[in-house]
């Protein structure tokens, strides 16, 4: 469904008037639909959750993270994916059951864990086997068994920028599948009283367009099923397969669809361990971006229009890096257009700029609108996910506020930071 519509000359998403939401709360300014993570969410439960029995979806927390939107994951019968204290104090404070909350991070500190542990989260999944020893001995000290998976690099590449791949060999998350090495992983996890060894986890990067590293990661990891149930006599409990599916963000994006991974995905999976009389793993799903990144809108208000003739003509918003720091981070690409004249036909190629002090502050590099003028509104599509958790405050720029819109209606669900926030912790 298209959430997105013209009325007039202004553009309204989810039912509510983007310009004149500018002026209610000022710009930069995060815009989310609770309809359209609702819709992504019923995707999940028609193409996943109900034709598979026994299968269970968490929501990749990191890619945008409020308490609101904890509460509407729950609402939605999703679990969580949490990789920080931080992430998991939020969640919890926002009510989350701690059960349907899966632990994460390839760098856990002691304090961490020893949080997750008490707080009683569902899974936690090893990544080292420092993992091991601390969390065997929190087991010891809160006489708990802790359910635990391994994450593994299946050492397939996943054709996507190398900061976002995460399932090749040389990778800083999960354990190696060398033999040699792979063994002495499994026997300490076997061999701690306080651990439950549950099973495998793997992801293979991020926005993704096509199922070929899924598919070829899969099966790696389902041979390595086969041989764990022949080696150890026990069988796999469950495999978590990660998220990494993209969405459309520019015109020559091609979203996939769920489907398109996870039909041909289950598939595999019943192909390769029914013929081998291996018992089928409970499969985890954990979509983050996927939910979330079409929910989100970015409104920023266009100040100086700088020409260079012959060469470019620089529009500077009031936002930037510290409110999206993926152009910079690893040349993300974007739509926009201008709010307030959603009609018009483009007639001028411009690049946005962001107003931190970085030559590397691009917002969106050569796109076509009409020609922008200071107050214009411009909307930056597809901005639900990595921009409001990965914002800053570099050169002491305030994180923008966060409104929810939802059928024509809109509130507050994070506010605007001031320059007194941005003090508060110095002494």
């Amino acid at each position: 469904m298209n959430y997105f519509e013209t009325k007039g000359d202004r553009l309204f998403f989810d039912r509510v008037d983007l310009v004149e939401l500018a002026k209610e709360y000022g710009t930069p300014l995060y815009v989310v639909s609770e309809s359209v993570i609702k819709d992504r969410c019923a995707q999940i439960r028609s193409e996943f959750l109900n034709v598979y029995p026994g299968t269970q979806a968490l929501y990749a927390s990191k890619a945008f993270q409020t308490l609101d939107m904890c509460r509407l994951i729950q609402s939605e019968g999703l679990g969580l994916d949490v990789v920080s204290g931080g992430e998991l104090f939020a969640a919890l404070k926002a009510g989350f059951n701690p059960e349907a909350i899966v632990f994460h991070g390839n760098a856990k500190t002691v304090d961490e864990m020893d949080f997750a542990v008490r707080s009683g989260v569902g899974r936690i999944i090893l990544d080292n086997l420092y993992d091991v020893e601390e969390l065997e001995k929190l087991g010891g000290r809160y006489n708990k068994k802790i359910k635990v998976l391994y994450r593994i690099t299946p050492g397939v590449d996943s054709h996507t920028h190398r900061f976002i791949s995460t399932g090749s060999p040389d990778s800083k998350f999960g354990i190696p599948l060398e033999p040699s090495v792979y063994k002495g992983y499994i026997d300490a996890v076997l061999s701690a009283p306080h651990l439950e060894f549950r099973g495998f986890h793997f992801h293979v990067g991020s926005q993704l367009l096509d199922n070929f590293a899924h598919l070829a990661a899969l099966k790696v990891v389902l041979g390595l099923v086969e041989n764990f149930s022949m080696e150890y006599g026990a069988n796999v409990q469950e495999l978590n397969m990660g998220g990494g599916f993209g969405i459309e963000y520019v015109s020559g994006d091609k979203e996939p669809g769920l489907s398109c991974f996870l039909t041909p995905m289950m598939q595999l999976i019943r192909t390769e361990l029914e013929g081998k009389g291996v018992p089928l793993p409970r499969v985890t799903i954990e979509p983050g971006r996927w939910i979330v990144g079409p929910a989100g809108v970015t409104l920023y208000t266009v100040g100086a229009v700088k020409e260079i003739p012959g060469v470019r003509t620089y529009v500077g918003v009031d936002g930037g890096m510290t409110d999206n720091i993926r152009p910079a981070l690893y040349g993300a690409r974007y739509r926009a257009v201008v709010a307030g004249r959603a009609a018009a036909v483009p007639d001028q190629l411009v690049t946005i700029a962001g107003k931190c002090c970085e030559s590397g502050d691009i917002l969106i590099k050569d796109i076509e609108l009409p020609s922008p003028h200071p107050g214009d509104i411009l909307a930056v599509f597809a901005t639900g996910a990595y921009h409001h958790s990965m914002a800053s405050n570099y050169n002491r720029n305030p994180r923008p506020a966060v409104v929810h819109v939802n059928q024509g209606s809109a509130r507050l669900s994070v506010r605007r930071e001031t320059y007194d926030d941005l003090i508060a912790r110095e002494l």
